[in-house]
């Protein structure tokens, strides 16, 4: 069972339990984004179990009528093992997420993982539709990668990118990541037929894409995390917006919880409050 401490940021561990927490966002016309938590397997046989708990949760929404859909990390289901292992099991995923009309996120990972990811995802994304991935704006990669899926079915998530990633390949100064950031999103407002999806909880950014969306009309969305700025996602969602909060579950919970933690004083406060009550 997960302490309280850690329920503010991760759904439960068990579908049964992630589902509940999607139908509950969903009285707030909020969606969910639900990510089995693992990463970095190298066992073969852990990849293939995770993308067998993917398949049985896009049946349970499915199933479930709520409105959400499931997003899954490459080193999850085999990356480390191998490309074309990852290749396989993501394409199993897809294809049941096109049968049954539930989205396929694709998080990415640090920069050595961005080529291969890309080259598994994007014939997917051409074939099946149905499927987004995410980009991160501190690498300077990033707007060759967006340029590039700018034609392709399916959406992409701009977030400013979480990992230490070294200064040959991303930004390492904050404003600039935030210049960049904007620049990107804007691109895709104005490129993309499919939707802008921002992931950030950055009220300024959340107010720029609201002008790029009136000046280039593109529908958008914005995602955020469990746990971080619920009361602005709902009010997001009452004024029209379409918000999606990015749900993690499973038994793994612990390292996601700690980094939650570690990365805002704010999540940190709430620890230690949690903690002494």
């Amino acid at each position: 069972m997960i302490p309280p401490i850690a329920n503010r940021f991760v759904a439960g561990e068990s579908p049964s339990e992630v589902l509940e927490h999607v139908r509950t966002l969903n009285t707030r016309n909020v969606a969910g984004i639900c990510n089995l938590l693992g990463e970095h397997y190298d066992d073969p046989a852990d990849a293939t179990g995770d993308t067998y708990a993917y398949i049985g949760l896009i049946d349970e929404i499915a199933d479930a009528g709520v409105d959400g859909c499931v997003s899954v990390k490459p080193s999850q289901i085999g990356l480390d093992l191998g490309q074309d292992v990852f290749d396989e099991n993501l394409t199993k995923i897809v294809e049941r997420g096109a049968e049954r009309d539930v989205f396929v996120w694709v998080d990415m990972e640090d920069h050595t993982t961005t080529d291969a990811t890309l080259d598994v995802y994007e014939p997917l994304v051409r074939e099946h539709g149905g499927m987004g991935l995410c980009l991160q704006a501190n690498l300077k990669r990033t707007r060759e990668d967006v340029e590039r899926l700018a034609d392709a079915p399916g959406k992409v998530r701009i977030v400013k990118g979480a990992y230490d990633e070294p200064s040959e390949v991303a930004y390492k100064d904050k404003g600039r990541v935030d210049e960049v950031y904007l620049e990107l999103i804007e691109y895709m407002f104005e490129h993309f037929e499919d939707g802008v999806a921002i992931g950030s909880h950055d009220p300024a950014v959340i107010a720029r894409a609201r002008q790029f969306h009136q000046e280039y009309g593109t529908p958008y969305e914005i995602q955020m995390l469990t746990g971080v700025r619920t009361d602005a996602q709902y009010e997001l969602a009452a004024a029209g917006v379409e918000v999606y909060q990015y749900v993690p579950y499973g038994q793994k919970w612990a390292s996601y919880f700690y980094r939650r933690v570690r990365e805002r004083k704010e999540n940190l406060l709430f620890a230690v409050r949690a903690i002494l009550s």
